[in-house]
């Protein structure tokens, strides 16, 4: 039951100024900052914080990854072993990744068989291996695009958005050229569901796989 879920939400905090995700703006709409590529995706803020705060009848905890290794884990471990879910925002995808390794979140993934994560944009980009060229914003150490490679393709997100003109398929194409690994390009009414290895695409919109 609803109630009973016990969900962690995980914020990516650095983006552009401005930048916003559909659920922030009125009408459904994604702004970009003035001057950025469409490719700039940003997210949005939570408080951060590690006090729990109840919402919708549902026990919910938010925090921020570069809070994480201040707080330490002898805190914030516990509550992540006890989610059924982690709720994990867009916004930069190789910033995201590096601070889910330098907090140790990257490290405790594999021991959580049995927790659902849900990610949106950046947030599903993560577990990728590669993100491709196009949507690297800031450099992560390693210097490439690589992430963390829970699943074994990638994605290219907010396809055909009326507000992201560059996001058409015929770009997600050249994009996929570059992916070393298949792919998929993915509208905002598509998910995709990833069971013990098992890819389901769950779709009200359109989406397509790319093979190398």
């Amino acid at each position: 039951m609803l109630t009973s879920l016990r969900p962690i939400s995980f914020c990516n905090q650095f983006q552009r100024r401005g930048g916003l995700l559909p659920h922030q703006q009125h009408g459904g709409g994604v702004r970009q900052p003035p001057g950025r590529s469409a490719r700039a995706r940003a997210c949005p803020r939570h408080h951060p914080g590690p006090r729990p705060r109840r919402r919708c009848g549902r026990d919910r905890r938010a925090a921020e990854l570069t809070a994480l290794p201040s707080i330490g884990e002898e805190r914030w471990v516990p509550w992540v072993r006890e989610a059924d879910v982690l709720l994990v925002n867009g916004g930069d995808a190789l910033y995201l990744c590096h601070w889910m390794r330098q907090s140790g979140l990257a490290d405790l993934l594999p021991s959580l068989s049995e927790t659902v994560w849900a990610g949106l944009s950046a947030g599903i980009m993560v577990m990728t291996p590669h993100i491709g060229e196009d949507f690297v914003q800031w450099k992560s150490p390693s210097g490439d695009d690589s992430t963390l490679g829970v699943v074994d393709f990638s994605i290219f997100p907010h396809l055909d958005h009326e507000l992201l003109p560059e996001n058409t398929m015929a770009e997600a194409e050249r994009w996929a050229a570059g992916i070393p690994n298949r792919a998929y390009a993915i509208d905002d009414e598509t998910a995709i569901k990833v069971i013990d290895g098992h890819v389901e695409v769950v779709s009200e919109g359109h989406w397509k796989l790319f093979t190398p």
